[in-house]
């Protein structure tokens, strides 16, 4: 599986407000890891079985992250990287993801614990079989909201995209590229 990660801190690049309500205040962060039955309430999530079910196991009490956000989509554009997969089609999604727990909070300032949370994430993913599918980690700045104001931190978008020469072969790539990232999300939290 291809698999890489970056850290993107510019002045240009995105930044996440945690936790988040969209400006209109139709969409909104639901914390999923302590009310899984707020999945239900995830649009993408509703379109995309192989989305819930990874947002399902990301979420769940053993592994050391959460997700704050996620879209998915299909698509036939495709950049130059990309071309080695002969394809024409894609399926991708990105995923924000946090590290979890009240207590977390040194980690989530901390960029070296993203850095090895996304290493140990990439080295896993590299030795996943090779599949049509790709994975891309990039480190952001996060503000999270607290009780005595806002404190810088990172967070981490996970875009997984898999590759076909239809939908259906490029959604089923996809979905195998979203189980072999939630396994070693799981690895990764569970070795630390």
């Amino acid at each position: 599986m291809d698999a890489e990660f970056s850290i993107e801190l510019g002045q240009e690049d995105a930044v996440l407000d945690f936790p988040w309500t969209d400006p209109e205040g139709k969409l909104a962060y639901h914390d999923v890891k302590l009310h899984p039955e707020l999945l239900s309430q995830i649009e993408e999530a509703d379109r995309f079985p192989e989305l819930k079910e990874f947002l399902r196991i990301v979420n769940s009490p053993r592994i050391l992250v959460e997700t704050a956000k996620c879209d998915a989509w299909v698509s036939t554009e495709f950049s130059p990287e990309e071309e080695i997969f002969d394809a024409s089609q894609k399926v991708a999604s990105y995923v924000d993801l946090v590290f979890s727990a009240a207590d977390a909070f040194e980690d989530r300032q901390s960029l070296t614990a993203h850095q090895e949370f996304c290493a140990n994430l990439v080295r896993l993913l590299r030795r996943a079989p090779e599949t049509p599918s790709a994975v891309e980690i990039c480190v952001r700045r996060c503000y999270f909201g607290a009780p005595a104001g806002v404190r810088d931190g990172f967070y981490c978008t996970l875009y997984v995209t898999g590759y076909g020469a239809d939908e259906a072969s490029a959604r089923q790539n996809w979905g195998v590229g979203l189980k072999l990232t939630a396994n070693a999300i799981l690895q990764v939290s569970v070795t630390g």
